[in-house]
C-alpha cells in the first residue's frame, strides 16, 4: 500500500531533471540558430580582398569606434611621441601610402601616430582609419621601405576590415561555445564544467587562426600598396626580420595571433613574384 507514494518520489525528481535537460538543450539550440543566422546575415563582398565576409560593423561604426578608442590606446602606450620629426616622418610615409595607392578611394579618414613606447616594438591598426607605431619599432627600421612596409600592412588592416570581420566572429564563437556551455553543464555532475571550459578553449583557438590569416592577407595586399607608391616590396622580407630579431623567444604559432615572421617571408617571397614575374623594377624605392 505505500508502493504508490514510494514510486511518486523517485519518479518526481527523474522528471524534473529530465525537463530541466530539455529546456538546456532546447535554450542551446536556440542560441545557435541566432548566433548562425545573424554571422550569416552579415555577409558582405569586400572590394580590397576580393572576397566575400562576415561584418558586423557599418564603416561608419568602424570609424567610431577607432575614434574613440584611439586616445586610451595611445595612453597604454606612453602617450604620443614629443619628437615632432618622428611624427613628420610617419606622416609623409603614411600620406603617400593612402593617396597613391587603391586605399584612396576607401572612404576611411587615415590617421597614423608614434608612440612614445621605446621598448615595444609593435604597430597596429584601430578600425576605421587610425594607425598606429611605436617609436621602438620605428627606430629599428633601416630604410623608409621597411617603414612603408610596416605602415602598408596596418593599412590593408583597415581596408580589409580585420577587426569588424573578428568582431562579427568572435560573435559567432561566443554564441556557439555558450551553447555548448548551457547544453553540457550539469550542477550535479563536476566533469561537465571541463567540458564548457575545453568549449570555450576551442572557441578561442579558432579565432586565434582567424588572426594568422588576416596578417598574411595584410601581408600580400599590403605588397601591392607599397608597390603602387613606388616602394620596393622586397622591403618586407627584412621587416620580418627585424621582428624576428626583437622577439626571439616567442610563443609557438599556433597559440598566436600572428604567425612566425620566419613563415611570413616565404609567403612574401611567393606573393613578391607574383606581383612582378619579370623582376623588380629598379626604380622602386628600397
Amino acid at each position: 500500500m505505500y508502493a504508490r507514494p514510494y514510486l511518486t518520489r523517485r519518479v518526481g525528481p527523474r522528471t524534473s531533471a529530465s525537463s530541466a535537460g530539455c529546456l538546456r538543450l532546447g535554450l542551446a539550440a536556440a542560441m545557435v540558430a541566432f548566433a548562425v543566422i545573424s554571422y550569416l546575415g552579415s555577409k558582405q563582398f569586400n572590394p580590397v580582398t576580393g572576397e566575400d565576409q562576415y561584418v558586423s560593423l557599418s564603416q561608419e561604426q568602424e570609424i567610431a569606434m577607432g575614434l574613440q578608442a584611439a586616445p586610451e590606446m595611445a595612453a597604454q602606450f606612453g602617450g604620443l611621441e614629443p619628437d615632432s620629426a618622428y611624427q613628420a616622418a610617419v606622416d609623409a610615409i603614411g600620406g603617400a601610402l593612402v593617396d597613391e595607392s587603391l586605399a584612396a578611394s576607401a572612404g576611411y579618414p587615415f590617421e597614423f601616430y608614434v608612440l612614445a613606447d621605446t621598448q615595444t616594438v609593435n604597430a597596429f591598426a584601430l578600425p576605421g582609419g587610425p594607425v598606429f607605431v611605436t617609436r621602438a619599432l620605428v627606430d629599428r627600421m633601416e630604410t623608409e621601405g621597411q617603414l612603408a612596409g610596416v605602415l602598408a600592412h596596418e593599412i590593408v588592416h583597415v581596408l580589409a576590415r580585420h577587426s569588424a570581420e573578428q568582431i562579427a566572429q568572435t560573435q559567432l564563437t561566443e554564441g556557439i561555445t555558450g551553447a555548448v556551455v548551457v547544453a553540457t553543464y550539469d550542477p550535479e555532475n563536476p566533469s561537465s564544467a571541463q567540458l564548457a571550459q575545453m568549449a570555450l578553449l576551442v572557441g578561442q583557438l579558432v579565432n586565434m587562426k582567424f588572426g594568422r590569416e588576416d596578417e598574411i592577407q595584410s601581408d600580400e595586399i599590403g605588397l601591392r600598396v607599397m608597390s603602387e607608391t613606388g616602394y620596393d616590396p622586397r622591403a618586407m622580407i627584412r621587416v620580418m626580420q627585424i621582428l624576428a630579431e626583437a622577439n626571439p623567444a616567442g610563443p609557438p604559432e599556433f597559440f598566436s595571433t600572428h604567425p612566425n615572421p620566419e613563415n611570413r617571408i616565404q609567403r612574401i617571397e611567393q606573393a613578391v613574384l607574383a606581383l612582378y614575374p619579370n623582376g623588380v623594377p629598379t626604380s622602386l624605392i628600397p
